[in-house]
């Protein structure tokens, strides 16, 4: 299955950097900037990323190209682009489908509603744009602070798979 080049892979990767802050706060915790952020190792932040991305893709009927998943790690950056030595990350991943345009609707619909029931809140929402299929589903999950993006991409060949976190720990080595 071809994928999108280089260029277009950099530039939803910059999309998703330049949003996430926004979004989930650096690496502020939600309500006190002092309280202990989640521990998680990066592995089993990838394998989370995975399983959900896969359900999300069972419930909306369509295939994922497990071929085409980039994980992204990224130091976490503070409020006045301050970085933490240890060890502290953010994680982008993202996932294409090949699933044909004219399921893309239907796709975000299900996986909207997969997620409405597991407490997200659905941040943006669209099907079509000037009447041409442009599914798009943006999701957001407070407890967890988790992104969540399903989209046609440009030229509507692909459904774009994408889950942002917050900024985690790793586990203190043993």
């Amino acid at each position: 299955m071809g994928r999108p080049n280089v260029g277009a892979r950099r530039l939803r990767v910059a999309a998703v950097a330049l949003c996430l802050p926004l979004v989930l706060g650096g690496c502020m915790s939600w309500n006190d900037p002092n309280s202990p952020l989640p521990v998680r190792a990066r592995e089993d932040t990838q394998g989370w990323a995975r399983q959900l991305t896969e359900s999300m893709a069972r419930t909306a009927g369509v295939t994922l190209d497990p071929g085409s998943a980039e994980p992204e790690f990224e130091d976490c950056v503070g409020e006045k682009g301050e970085v933490a030595t240890d060890g502290r990350y953010t994680m982008s991943y993202a996932v294409y489908s090949s699933a044909p345009l004219d399921q893309h609707p239907e796709a975000v619909r299900r996986i909207r509603a997969m997620l409405e029931q597991q407490k997200y809140t659905i941040k943006g929402y669209r099907e079509t744009v000037d009447g041409k299929v442009a599914a798009l589903m943006d999701a957001y999950q407070p407890s967890d602070r988790d992104l969540v993006s399903v989209e046609t991409t440009v030229g509507g060949k692909f459904l774009l798979f994408r889950i942002g976190t917050r900024c985690l720990m790793p586990p203190t080595p043993q």
